[in-house]
């Protein structure tokens, strides 16, 4: 191990034995300034945590959180100087956490509050307007083999529990009130949804499961009509209109294209 990992290992360690070497410029203890020094990292990765999570914390409370949060990055320190993208593995770690057993719904509800994250801090891309996706509707020739291409911040969420009412529960409208109270929400009816950044904006999209599938399938290069008849074999009140035009007004689609079938290798292309 080198000095470096050393350091950074009893720096984020639950031990109380600063790594050897250390010296301060004035002579005073080094133990005693490691300490303080590790405090303040502990302190500003919690907050980190904070700053990400902030449903997750209010629904534990703070003390709660931020005895969470410590456990979690003493488990996973930071691999990046980008705080705002710290916590990838924490929805999996409170999933594991004991203390959070009872609350079976607080996974999930991280879950999406990092993917609300990440698309906040992903890249921008341009939206399809519905009129030029129209246009290729409107070709029979070409419909089955079109290739929607969904904004690159656009993610798939499922939950066995209503985590996306938790987490807009806990949103506030223009007049800053909450319009939801949690009284009111069925912890136990699952939702899915599609979080994606729409300009400087990010949304959370709730849609049917089935929608979901349908646009993970069109985001994997699915043509639009293998993607349609799989929806409908599994769904078969599916409406593919509606849900098209659901995800045109969320802005979840930046392109398209026709796709294009590989030749045969034994097809002569001198004849027909």
């Amino acid at each position: 191990m080198t000095h470096l990992q050393a350091f950074a290992a009893a720096l984020l360690g639950s031990g109380a034995t600063p790594p050897g070497g250390l010296r301060t410029w004035n002579g005073s203890d080094p133990a005693q300034r490691f300490r303080v020094y590790r405090n303040n990292v502990a302190v500003s990765l919690v907050d980190a945590l904070a700053d990400n999570f902030p449903v997750v914390q209010a629904l534990v409370g703070d003390a709660v959180f931020r005895g969470m949060a410590h456990r979690f990055i003493v488990a996973h320190p930071p691999a990046s100087p980008v705080l705002a993208l710290y916590g990838i593995e924490f929805s999996d770690f409170i999933a594991s956490f004991p203390p959070a057993a009872e609350l079976s719904y607080l996974a999930d509800v991280a879950r999406l509050e990092w993917l609300y994250q990440n698309a906040a801090h992903g890249p921008d891309a341009p939206t399809l307007r519905a009129e030029h996706l129209a246009v290729a509707l409107a070709d029979p020739e070409h419909l089955n083999d079109l290739q929607l291409q969904l904004h690159p911040t656009a993610a798939p969420f499922h939950s066995p529990y209503a985590a996306i009412s938790l987490w807009a529960a806990h949103q506030r409208d223009d007049s800053g009130e909450i319009a939801t109270h949690i009284a009111a929400i069925n912890l136990a009816q699952g939702e899915s949804g599609v979080v994606v950044r729409q300009g400087l904006e990010v949304a959370v999209v709730p849609l049917p499961p089935c929608a979901v599938e349908f646009l993970t399938q069109l985001g994997a290069g699915v043509a639009l009509g293998a993607a349609a008849h799989d929806a409908q074999a599994t769904t078969p009140d599916f409406d593919l209109g509606q849900t098209l035009g659901l995800a045109l007004r969320a802005g979840l689609f930046t392109d398209f294209k026709i796709a294009t079938s590989p030749r045969d290798p034994h097809e002569n292309p001198c004849t027909d």
